[in-house]
């Protein structure tokens, strides 16, 4: 196993950009994604390697923000959470996309069920496999991957100019 400060060094960008996603505030994403940490050097020995580090961690980040609205009592469903932010869509499977078509693409996400956003967000923008995604979100593999396809092929429908998206 990595010592801690390296795995923190590796993984903090990932997990802060995941919590942020989630709470749409820079300070609370920065506060939970420290206790994250802190949590997981309290049960490292709980980790038996069976996923990577990073899903793990966000894992442990997605229950403290659960934590968080309990505790804050603001039981927001995760379906009328936003999840994305633009800044989310940086490497989509190594194709440049304009800042037009970023925008356009980021648009056409957002009218996206919100479970499938989530996906599409985990699948492209931290390129995690279809088993750690089904793990997050606590649903079957099959499932991820069937709401990925989809997701996919609405945003590859023609656009109102009759060109094609690219995903």
């Amino acid at each position: 196993m990595q010592d801690m400060s390296d795995i923190y060094k590796e993984y903090f960008a990932t997990v802060n950009k995941y919590l942020f996603c989630l709470t749409h505030n820079n300070e609370l994403s920065e506060e939970l994604t420290q206790e994250t940490f802190y949590r997981a050097v309290k049960k490292i020995n709980s980790f038996k390697g069976t996923c990577k580090l990073s899903v793990w961690l966000c894992q442990i980040a997605k229950n403290l923000w659960y934590d968080e609205l309990k505790r804050n009592k603001k039981f927001v469903s995760l379906k009328d959470n936003e999840f994305f932010s633009l800044e989310a869509l940086e490497n989509i499977e190594d194709t440049f996309i304009s800042s037009e078509d970023k925008m356009n693409l980021y648009k056409d996400i957002k009218k996206l069920d919100k479970e499938v956003q989530k996906v599409i967000y985990l699948r492209i923008t931290e390129e995690l496999t279809f088993r750690e995604i089904a793990d997050i979100l606590n649903k079957t593999e099959s499932w991820v991957r069937v709401s990925f396809y989809r997701g996919k092929q609405k945003l590859k429908e023609v656009d109102d100019y009759g060109k094609e998206k690219r995903l």
